[in-house]
């Protein structure tokens, strides 16, 4: 199983080094529903911190496989081999595995184990909703030489050269860092903390698409031309045009939901 870039330390070891210098202070998101978060976003005066424990440091690269695709929707967990990977017990894995289900990430049947969840048309809706209130709001607000924008700019040039050479999974991650990158303009630690819950449902989304070249294809373009209507200051431009793009995703993938679940009933 491919880790991230930089794994040369074991996980465990880098771990335990952030857990070291977290601020001792509340975690607003640990253990709790992803709605519950979204209210402590707006009401609570405690910004998310860097994990303080192993167990969360664990959620989070999880997390961080579901977006980068490396985890599929319906793809069953081994949890021997999943903690012999990452280096850690299967009890600290175990303890992600419970957050991410809360999350909806992940579902648990008795004596079948974990799989990857399978998103329904109905959380496929309410992604979009959120991501529209989300990063329309962000790139209405944005200013040219926000740093956003040059991640924006970096997520387009990775999504190109991914392009060139094929990779139409790492064009999937251009992608979500694009966005990523857009959410980033609103300066809000809060925003960006759930916006990696709704990355990791949406690449469970994009997963319905057997064809990644037809999903992220028509994308790296649209992104070039939001990009290019920021740097020209047309923000109410580049919040239409993002409008639009939203909503020609969110039909793409509903249509793929209906057409797997068509297929599944024939």
């Amino acid at each position: 199983m491919r880790l991230h870039p930089g794994h040369h330390q074991s996980l465990t070891e880098r771990v335990r080094l952030h857990v070291s210098l977290a601020p001792c202070q509340p975690s607003s998101s640990r253990g709790i529903s992803a709605g519950q978060f979204l209210y402590g976003l707006f009401m609570n005066d405690a910004a998310p911190t860097l994990p303080r424990t192993l167990g969360e440091s664990i959620t989070k690269e999880l997390r961080r496989m579901l977006v980068e695709g490396e985890l599929v929707p319906g793809q069953r967990l081994s949890e021997a081999a999943l903690a012999d990977s990452l280096q850690i017990s299967r009890n600290t894995l175990r303890e992600a595995f419970r957050v991410l289900t809360r999350e909806g990430l992940l579902t648990h049947e008795p004596n079948r184990g974990v799989t990857v969840a399978e998103p329904d048309m109905a959380s496929i809706i309410d992604i979009y909703r959120v991501r529209r209130f989300i990063e329309c709001t962000a790139i209405a607000q944005a200013y040219p030489q926000h740093p956003g924008v040059r991640h924006m700019r970096e997520a387009v040039e990775a999504g190109v050269k991914a392009r060139e050479a094929s990779d139409w999974v790492a064009v999937g991650t251009a992608n979500m860092m694009f966005h990523k990158a857009i959410v980033e303009l609103a300066d809000s630690p809060r925003l960006t903390a759930f916006y990696g819950q709704i990355s990791a449902e949406l690449r469970l989304a994009f997963g319905l698409l057997n064809n990644p070249e037809l999903l992220h294809s028509p994308y790296l373009d649209m992104n070039a031309a939001v990009l290019g209507c920021l740097d020209a200051g047309k923000t109410d431009e580049a919040t239409r045009m993002l409008e639009d793009y939203l909503v020609q995703s969110e039909r793409t993938i509903l249509a793929a939901f209906q057409r797997n679940r068509t297929g599944s009933q024939a």
